[in-house]
Parts: C-alpha cells; sequence; structure tokens
C-alpha cells in the first residue's frame, strides 16, 4: 500500500568476504513516498531517475547528493490511461521505462508508446493506438528506434523519426501467442535481441532475417521477468524467473578449446571464411543451438523459492530483488 523509491549504498568491495558477501550493513541513504507500484525505473543520468506507475503517472526523481535527499523533479500525469486522462480512475500502468537522456520512451498497459524529453513539460511524440495489447517493455535498438514486446508474444521496431504511427517491423513467435515480458538487444550487435516470456522460454532474434527467433531455449519453469545482456561482457547474460531462480548464460566457454575449429595449422582464422568466424566466434547466440557445446548455464540461486522479480547487472557485480522484500548484490560474478 505504502511505496517508496530508495536510494541504499551497498558499501564498497573492501568489506567483501571471502565469497563475495558484503559484511558491513547496507545503508539507507534517502527515500521518498511513490504513488502507486513501482512498474519500472531507469537512471536518466548520475543524479535522476525515472520512474513508472501502476497509476499511469511517470515521474523523474532527484538524488540531491549534497544533503541525501530524493525529491520529484518533473511529472507526466497519466502518461498513459485507459479512456480518457481526466477520469479519476482512469489510469493504465506504465508497464516499461527506457532512458537515453535526455529523451525517455514509456510503454503501458494501454498499449500506447510515449517520447518524453526530461526538459520538455509535454510528450515529444505519443503514438496513441502502438499496440491492440498491453506492452510489457521497450528498450532503445539504436538512438532513434525502440524494441517493444506485447502480451500475444510479438516483437516490434519502431523508427521514432518516422510520422506513421506503425512499426517498421513485426516479429513473432511461432504458434501459441505467448505474452512476452522482457526484451534486451546485444550491446555489440545490435541485430540481437533476446526475449523472455509468459513460459520462461528464452528467445534469441536476429532482426535481420526472417520474422521468428533464431533460437528457443528452455529456460524457466515460470514467467521470465527479465533479460540482460552483460553490458561489457555480452557472451553473458542473464535472465530471473518467477519460479525463484536467476540464470547465468555463458556462451564464451570452449572457444578457446576447440582446435580443430579454430587453430589449423596453428592460425588462428587462416582457414575459416567470414561468415563462419561471425556465426561461431562472434556470436554464439545465432547459432541454431547456441547450447550445443558451448554454453554454459548456472543458476545464481538454487535454493530461492520466491520470484525474481527484478535484475541489473554492471562489470562483476550482480543486483536482483526479490518476493522476499529483500535485495541482493552479487559482487564476484566472475570469481
Amino acid at each position: 500500500q505504502d511505496n517508496r523509491i530508495s536510494i541504499w549504498s551497498a558499501g564498497d568491495l573492501g568489506n567483501a568476504g571471502l565469497n563475495g558477501e558484503y559484511h558491513g550493513e547496507p545503508n539507507l541513504l534517502c527515500d521518498i513516498q511513490h504513488n502507486g507500484d513501482v512498474m519500472d525505473m531507469q537512471f536518466l543520468d548520475q543524479e535522476r531517475i525515472v520512474v513508472a506507475s501502476s497509476t499511469g503517472t511517470v515521474t523523474i526523481f532527484r538524488h540531491h547528493r549534497n544533503n541525501q535527499t530524493l525529491s520529484a523533479d518533473h511529472r507526466w500525469e497519466k502518461a498513459h490511461y485507459h479512456v480518457d486522462q481526466d477520469t479519476a480512475c482512469g489510469g493504465a500502468a506504465c508497464t516499461g521505462v527506457v532512458c537515453n537522456n535526455p529523451e525517455i520512451v514509456t510503454v503501458g498497459e494501454d498499449g500506447r508508446i510515449n517520447l518524453f524529453r526530461a526538459d520538455q513539460k509535454d510528450a515529444v511524440r505519443t503514438i496513441d493506438n502502438a499496440d491492440s495489447s498491453t506492452l510489457h517493455a521497450v528498450t532503445f535498438l539504436r538512438t532513434t528506434e525502440i524494441l517493444t514486446v506485447n502480451s500475444i508474444g510479438q516483437l516490434k521496431i519502431w523508427d521514432l523519426r518516422q510520422q506513421r504511427n506503425e512499426p517498421s517491423q513485426i516479429f513473432s513467435l511461432a504458434g501459441d501467442r505467448v505474452p512476452l515480458h522482457c526484451v534486451d538487444r546485444h550491446p555489440n550487435q545490435q541485430h540481437i535481441v533476446a526475449t523472455g516470456g509468459q513460459d520462461g522460454m528464452l528467445s534469441i532474434w536476429d532482426i535481420r532475417q526472417g520474422t521468428m527467433p533464431v533460437s528457443l531455449l528452455n529456460a524457466h519453469e515460470a514467467e521470465m521477468w527479465e533479460v540482460h545482456f552483460h553490458p561489457s561482457d555480452p557472451d553473458h547474460l542473464f535472465t530471473c524467473s518467477e519460479d525463484g531462480s536467476l540464470w547465468h548464460w555463458d556462451t564464451s566457454t570452449n572457444v578457446s578449446e576447440k582446435p580443430s575449429f579454430l587453430h589449423q595449422g596453428g592460425r588462428s582464422t587462416a582457414y575459416l571464411s567470414h561468415s563462419t568466424i561471425n556465426q561461431s566466434v562472434v556470436s554464439a547466440w545465432l547459432s541454431s543451438d547456441p547450447t550445443k557445446d558451448r554454453m554454459e548455464i548456472t543458476n545464481l540461486i538454487p535454493n530461492q523459492t520466491l520470484s525474481v522479480n527484478s535484475l541489473d547487472v554492471l562489470g562483476p557485480c550482480l543486483v536482483y530483488g526479490t518476493d522476499a522484500e529483500a535485495i541482493y548484490v552479487n559482487r564476484q560474478l566472475f570469481a
């Protein structure tokens, strides 16, 4: 009932024990009340955080480091709504937000896409009927293009330079229209996209070809809530689920240990055509069966039973939040 946005200091690495567990107490620096459930949030810059609410409102909070307080910097009331913006109960949940300072894109249960600028009062652009179903998540593909996933198993690309309110491409899961809940794109190879959905499957897409996923990987036993490529080491991917598991997918393994494949005649790539190198070395994600020979999957929390709702990863650090009302920090991902 009473929701808050909180900023914590998780201490420094100097205090970590042998297994990377942090011995000092995490420290609550400041918090502020938030109307509605927090559906998603992302830093816009060092000081500002954009927060999506179940009431349909999108708020930018500012973190004042000098006196450790949070304040509401700007608010777009009912950026998402079902009937009209003015009715008291008309808000529709804003399900996802993504930032590329100063631009902010939001999606919601109303199938609407909004493009905001941090310094502007009104939306720069709104695509009212972008989708007839709920949009669950959004991410940038390039600075002018975004990717959305919806509740009928579709992945769509939108070009924000185009004035027409139609996606430039639509991809979809074959057969059952399984809702997709999360999406992330490969940081270096922007044509590679990962999504996860209601059935716990991990789908890898190559948006240069076809309209269906390149591979479908059996993952979790319940909804997948979040998928993230490691930002600086994208051979590693992380997914978390309602089933209480958090998986680390590692495609970097074994490539160096395959002499037949890489080191013929002692020269690393002399006999491989460009396409083979691309397919095999640059991205195991696009092979027709990435799990074969060259993927290791580890459940990072084997005994967890409650849902793992969100995760983020940076450098050697993984942070995730669960239904146990706890936030966990793992500082030794690759140890």
